[in-house]
C-alpha cells in the first residue's frame, strides 16, 4: 500500500515522485520500458533550465537518482488498468499495486515510419524535435518527413537556420493550417516533394540519407541530408486508462494545469494529457503540479 503510485518514469513521473517524497509520501514508480522516457533520445539538450548542455541519458538519471535517494520505490512493470475505490489498485502485467492515489505520466511516443534500422539511428542523425536539436544543424540540409501541422512548425523552425530543408510529403499537398502552408512556402530555402514517401535510411553509424520513392510513378531516389526530422506527430498510449480518465479523440488524457482528472484521485501529468506543448520543462511543471495536488487530495482524507 502506498500513498501514490505513479505510471512512468519519465520526467513528468519522476518529478512527481520527488515532489511528493519531500512531502513524505510513499511513493511506488511504476515503468514498462526505460526510465528517462522520450528524452533518452535526444544526445544533448539545449533549452532544459540550469544545463548548458546535457545529455537525454544524463537528465534522466540524475533525476532517477534523486528520486531514489529521497526514498522512492520503482519497479519495471506494464499497467493494464485502474480499479478505482477509495483505494485504487493499479493493475499491471506483474502485479497489483495500492494506493491512496494515481498519478498518470504514461507520456506520449513520436510516431515511427516503422523502417529497417529506425531505432538505432535516432539520436544518430534522425530526431524528433527540432527544438531540441534543430540548433545541431546549423547552415546543413535536413529533411522534414511529414506534412501536417507538427511538421509545418519544423520546417519553420529550422529554415531559419539551416541551409536547406527538403519535405518529405506522402500525399500530393500539404495538410496543416492555410496560414502555415503559406509562409512555409514563401521560404525559398524549403523544397518539398509531395507524393514521396520515406522507404529506408542511408549511413553507417550516423544518417548520411533517405531512401525515397515517388507514390505516383514508383521511381526510387536517395536524397543527400546531413540529418532528418521525423514530424509525423506522436501517439499516447492511454487506453488502458479511458474508463477513468476520459480521452481527447487524439487519445489525450483530458486534464487541466492542475492535472486533475474527472475521477477523484487520479491525475495525469506530462505528454500523455492534453496541452500545447511538449517539452521536458512543461512535462516537469506538470510532475510538480500533479503530485503537490495528489498530496492535498491525500491530506483532504486525513
Amino acid at each position: 500500500m502506498y500513498d501514490i503510485v505513479i505510471i512512468g518514469a519519465g520526467p513528468a513521473g519522476l518529478t512527481a515522485a520527488i515532489y511528493a517524497r519531500r512531502a513524505g509520501k510513499s511513493v511506488l514508480v511504476l515503468e514498462k520500458d526505460s526510465f528517462g522516457g522520450q528524452i533518452t533520445f535526444s544526445p544533448k539538450l539545449e533549452n532544459y533550465p540550469g544545463f548548458e548542455s546535457i545529455s537525454g541519458n544524463d537528465l534522466a538519471q540524475r533525476m532517477l537518482e534523486q528520486a531514489l535517494a529521497l526514498g522512492a520505490d520503482v519497479d519495471m512493470d506494464t499497467v493494464t488498468g485502474i480499479e478505482n475505490g477509495p483505494i485504487k489498485t493499479v493493475i499491471g502485467e506483474m502485479g497489483r499495486y495500492e494506493a491512496g492515489s494515481v498519478i498518470i505520466a504514461a507520456g506520449a511516443r513520436h510516431r515511427r515510419l516503422n523502417l529497417p534500422r529506425e531505432e538505432e539511428m535516432i539520436g544518430n542523425g534522425l530526431s524528433f524535435c527540432a527544438v531540441c536539436d534543430g540548433a545541431f544543424y546549423q547552415n546543413a540540409h535536413v529533411a522534414v518527413i511529414g506534412g501536417g501541422n507538427t511538421a509545418l512548425q519544423e520546417i519553420l523552425l529550422l529554415a531559419e537556420t539551416c541551409e536547406k530543408v527538403t519535405v518529405v510529403q506522402n500525399l500530393p499537398i500539404l495538410t496543416g493550417e492555410q496560414k502555415m502552408i503559406d509562409l512555409v512556402l514563401a521560404r525559398p530555402n524549403v523544397e518539398i516533394r509531395y507524393s514521396t514517401l520515406c522507404v529506408g535510411y542511408e549511413g553507417d553509424n550516423h544518417l548520411t540519407g533517405l531512401r525515397l520513392r515517388n507514390s505516383e510513378n514508383g521511381d526510387e531516389t536517395t536524397l543527400a541530408v546531413d540529418g532528418a526530422f521525423l514530424a509525423i506527430g506522436t501517439e499516447p498510449e492511454n487506453l488502458a486508462f479511458a474508463a477513468l480518465a476520459p480521452l481527447d479523440d487524439g487519445g489525450y488524457i483530458k486534464a487541466d494545469e492542475s492535472c486533475r482528472t474527472p475521477t477523484e484521485g487520479i491525475f495525469a501529468a506530462g505528454d500523455c494529457r492534453v496541452k500545447a506543448y511538449r517539452q521536458v520543462a512543461t512535462a516537469v511543471a506538470d510532475g510538480a503540479s500533479a503530485a503537490l495536488n495528489a498530496c492535498r487530495y491525500l491530506d483532504s482524507k486525513g
